[in-house]
């Protein structure tokens, strides 16, 4: 993470983080558009990939982090079923009518950095795996709708973890959001829960902060394994889970979703 003093956009730099945002989401609703049975995730990596370049940006998680041992190779983190976030496209990776497929994806454009994820059915999926996509775009509806000049970032958290457990699923807590601008991950941190412990270190929203807020809900238990791969991370007892985000900017009157055109 960035610093430890979050980072307050001018105007100039929310027009500039405007088409980041818009790029990125663009590019991933042409992967999304791309699933269906007998697609591979490669397949799809490519397709962000070709759309995102041709609007004049490049892929923020190539060669991510910076001086890792094993930096992230491909445009999207693309993850199946019980993969959390962080999954690696493959072009052996094939899906499968039944699965879900989450999509996080980043662009940067002129210095700035969008970043958005989505979680899609291939084909025909269960009620209860279609309750989870729904439960977790919805809790990132319920989010943004409190996202609002003098409130706190812990609220975003009590917000997520309220509405997800109402409906019956889990929140993860070893990965969460953060703010977003020149860096992928920037000051805050965004927890998609709330625990007291942290309000010691909470964050008053203030215009130009722009943060990266990011549901990731659970069928079963919020405890969560990483891959002999180095990066794709499940959940610890391989049930189903949904990932959503949005690139926001808090705004004098609310907020501005910048991941949305």
């Amino acid at each position: 993470m960035a610093g430890h003093t979050p980072n307050i956009k001018d105007g100039f730099e929310l027009g500039v983080m405007r088409e980041a945002g818009r790029i990125t989401h663009l590019s991933m609703m042409e992967a999304a558009k791309a699933v269906r049975p007998g697609i591979s995730t490669g397949e799809l990596d490519d397709i962000a990939r070709a759309l995102m370049v041709k609007m004049g940006a490049t892929p923020t998680f190539i060669g991510y982090p910076p001086g890792a041992k094993y930096p992230f190779q491909h445009t999207c983190c693309i993850s199946l079923n019980e993969e959390i976030v962080h999954g690696i496209p493959s072009k052996k990776r094939i899906l499968k009518e039944g699965d879900i497929v989450s999509i996080d994806i980043g662009a940067t454009y002129k210095g700035y950095v969008g970043d958005c994820a989505i979680t899609v059915p291939v084909g025909r999926i269960s009620a209860k795996a279609q309750k989870l996509i729904d439960a977790t775009r919805e809790s990132l509806d319920a989010a943004m709708a409190v996202m609002k000049p003098g409130g706190l970032v812990s609220t975003i958290g009590r917000t997520v973890q309220g509405y997800a457990e109402e409906r019956g699923f889990s929140v993860v807590r070893n990965y969460c959001g953060h703010g977003v601008g020149r860096e992928l991950h920037e000051a805050p941190q965004v927890p998609n829960y709330y625990d007291p412990k942290l309000i010691s270190g909470d964050v008053v929203l203030k215009p130009g902060l722009v943060l990266a807020v990011e549901p990731m809900l659970c069928e079963g238990t919020y405890d969560t394994q990483i891959l002999n791969d180095h990066w794709t991370v499940v959940t610890k007892d391989r049930k189903l889970s949904a990932h959503w985000e949005n690139t926001i900017a808090i705004t004098k009157d609310g907020c501005e979703i910048l991941t949305r055109p």
